[in-house]
């Protein structure tokens, strides 16, 4: 992948679109996919923001069926069943344990038990499943004395049991963004990250005012580049208001409200299923296995400021580790248990609950020609389960305003990019008999990370010997530093720490590992010494836990 606004030619593009996170990039795949000519723009690193700061998880959001949103439900459901059948090394069922008891009439078995039902039953199509060893069974529940022996760390006090259903979690929210991303310019589709909306350009005719293009700052080269489309759609997330806001002299409209979700990350708590409980305020959070580590999340808060400046404070970790502590656990979760957290805010389009919690995650998809603003459409809210379907929707909309007649949505029937695999055990096993000389772990990760890409990250490898050494458990090597920078348009330390690669995402390595990480980096992006200790200081302040 190369960044177009580099050699950009005045080209005029059928839809430009703003905000390179899952909600961009799934509409922008869309849209090539059928014959656009699309251009995505982020202004820092594609799924830096939002898409990164998820629980890794594909589900249908049982606790939405509560608020009665069964259409909600069964979308997420749906697109759950897809983003497995399309991203197959990504996205995987796993069991889900919900426990129950009698602090609130929502956590007692029967209705625990009534929802499992429902749930069951909006799902059922989950056994169509391109892969057949993806097929995901029904809920069955479980005695307290059960809940205790498959996971001793449930807390015994109040426990009445717990029913186990299956959902799916997401290895890598980060690269199976990219993936829609790379599928996107596999389509045509070009793109760049590192490129801020800084200023819409209009046209003006019969006293008519259109949206015709984007003034945009590149900010690796620091120049200024106007972009020309016919269409322009504001995926900003968290940020779509402020992006439209550029549009408005006068800076009125409606603004998003903001919900914050961080998540820790400690030694494993949870052993063969994520865990769910509920908090005895009434809301819930996951322990989920992953990585050999446990992921606990997520928080919802309602967030008042400047997304920009918005960072993860000591006081949002103490409230998860009180809720957490409450309902969780043999002995309490410790600060200093905490190995890395990261956090981010949503976008909702709901504003009139009374606190985001109960906030609906459905999205909205606006003409802003409403507002006198044509050839502009903006995206509010959703949940990143649904990206893709919410830009089969977002399409038809285009077309319309487009005035053209486009071929039907293929995003649903079709591998994404790197992810071409019929069977992963088979892939697999095949990758491992294909390279014997190679760690088992290493195949593993790069096999379920690069999908069918792997021989390219393994192929870089053969130009340094030390290129192969793995530089943690899971068998990560530092070609992956080079593959990122050569071919992913990574150009940072965190874009490679944190979004091409895991090495960053269990909290800090360690220096050595860190030092090997940029020494390469700087060689490879030709950085001075200055350079790439102002990358690595970057890297080490994200890693630190708030004090």
């Amino acid at each position: 992948m190369k960044r177009f606004v580099e050699n950009y030619d005045n080209q005029v593009f059928d839809l430009l679109v703003i905000g390179g996170g899952i909600t961009g990039a799934a509409v922008a795949y869309d849209a090539a996919s059928r014959g656009l000519k699309v251009a995505l723009v982020e202004k820092n690193d594609f799924g830096g923001a939002t898409s990164s700061a998820t629980s890794k998880l594909i589900h249908g959001g049982l606790r939405y069926l509560a608020n009665m949103e069964f259409g909600l439900v069964r979308e997420s459901l749906h697109e759950r069943k897809t983003l497995g059948n399309i991203a197959p090394n990504f996205v995987y069922p796993f069991p889900f344990m919900i426990t129950t008891n009698n602090n609130k009439i929502t956590s007692t078995r029967l209705v625990i038990k009534l929802g499992m039902i429902a749930y069951d039953i909006l799902s059922y199509d989950k056994g169509r499943t391109w892969d057949k060893d993806k097929s995901i069974p029904w809920h069955k529940s479980l005695s307290k004395k059960k809940v205790l022996e498959l996971e001793p760390e449930v807390k015994a006090e109040g426990l009445t049991g717990a029913s186990v259903y299956y959902d799916a979690v997401s290895i890598f929210p980060e690269r199976l963004t990219l993936a829609f991303i790379k599928s996107a310019v596999a389509s045509k589709a070009q793109v760049a990250n590192y490129c801020e909306a800084k200023e819409f350009i209009f046209e003006e005719k019969n006293n008519h005012k259109k949206v015709v293009g984007l003034k945009v700052l590149d900010k690796i080269n620091r120049k200024e580049i106007n972009l020309k489309a016919d269409l322009t759609i504001n995926c900003g997330g968290p940020w779509a208001d402020i992006i439209l806001s550029l549009a408005k002299k006068d800076q009125s409209g409606k603004q998003i409200r903001r919900s914050e979700g961080i998540h820790i990350i400690t030694k494993q708590l949870s052993k063969d299923h994520v865990v769910m409980s509920m908090t005895p305020s009434g809301k819930h959070f996951f322990v989920i296995p992953w990585r050999n580590h446990s992921l606990i999340g997520t928080t919802d808060k309602d967030y008042v400021g400047d997304p920009d400046q918005y960072r993860v404070s000591k006081q949002s970790i103490l409230e998860l580790l009180e809720e957490v502590n409450s309902s969780f656990g043999q002995k309490p979760i410790k600060y200093e248990d905490i190995l890395y957290t990261y956090g981010g805010l949503r976008p909702l389009v709901e504003d009139q609950t009374e606190n985001v919690y109960e906030s609906s995650r459905k999205y909205e998809i606006y003409d802003n020609a409403t507002d006198g603003l044509d050839g502009l459409i903006t995206v509010e809210g959703g949940k990143y389960t649904t990206s893709r379907n919410l830009a089969e929707n977002a399409l038809q909309l285009i077309e319309k305003k487009l005035g053209k007649n486009l071929p039907p949505c293929l995003t649903a029937k079709k591998h994404l990019v790197g992810s071409e695999i019929d069977n992963m055990s088979i892939f697999l096993e095949a990758l491992k008999k294909s390279n014997p000389e190679i760690p088992e772990s290493t195949l593993n990760y790069l096999g379920r990370n690069y999908g069918t890409e792997y021989a390219r990250v393994l192929e870089i490898a053969t130009e340094d010997k030390m290129w192969l050494e793995p530089l943690n458990e899971e068998g990560e090597i530092l070609a992956e530093i080079v593959y990122a920078i050569r071919n992913e348009m990574a150009l940072s330390l965190s874009d490679i720490c944190f979004r091409r690669t895991g090495l960053a995402t269990l909290g800090n390595p360690g220096e050595e590992v860190l030092n090997k990480i940029a020494d390469l980096a700087a060689k490879e992006l030709d950085w001075s010494e200055t350079k790439k200790k102002e990358e690595l200081d970057f890297v080490k302040d994200r890693l630190a836990i708030p004090d």
